[in-house]
């Protein structure tokens, strides 16, 4: 006789290994969650370089943050270089904090309609701040 402990949460609280621990699990066809996990860790090292160069590049370059207006920033962006340097740190930036939250909604939302509204709201503030940060690097200071 087998007595199955009692518990006050309701079942969606619960994860599916808690009921049945020894069964066999489905395999997702793909392996996004370790490629998303792996994305985590690259893209984390790579923003802290591009970060600290941005940061001493701007504060402790030259004359720092006095020398930071509207025509500066026309200027830096005219040059492929810190377009290509300001775009990948506005993607994997905003990529990184993307995955991160996903993961958290993944973690925290305990309703499937939850989750799936949550994650819609988040791929739509990604792509419009993508599509604008980009806009605004690759188009600011030229007169149209």
């Amino acid at each position: 006789m087998t007595i199955e402990a009692k518990t006050i949460a309701t079942d969606y609280d619960r994860p599916a290994s808690l009921d049945a621990p020894r069964a066999p699990r489905a395999q997702s066809r793909t392996n996004f969650e370790k490629w998303a996990w792996l994305f985590m860790r690259f893209s984390g090292m790579l923003l802290v370089i591009l970060a600290i160069g941005h940061v001493f590049i701007m504060l402790a370059w030259d004359d720092g943050v006095h020398r930071i207006d509207a025509s500066f920033v026309a200027a830096r962006w005219k040059e492929p270089f810190w377009q290509v340097w300001d775009l990948t740190m506005l993607w994997l930036a905003q990529l990184h904090g993307g995955n991160g939250l996903r993961t958290v909604i993944s973690d925290y939302s305990r309703n499937d309609r939850t989750r799936f509204w949550l994650n819609s709201l988040l791929a739509i503030s990604m792509i419009l701040v993508l599509v604008l940060g980009t806009y605004a690097i690759l188009t600011f200071g030229s007169s149209s």
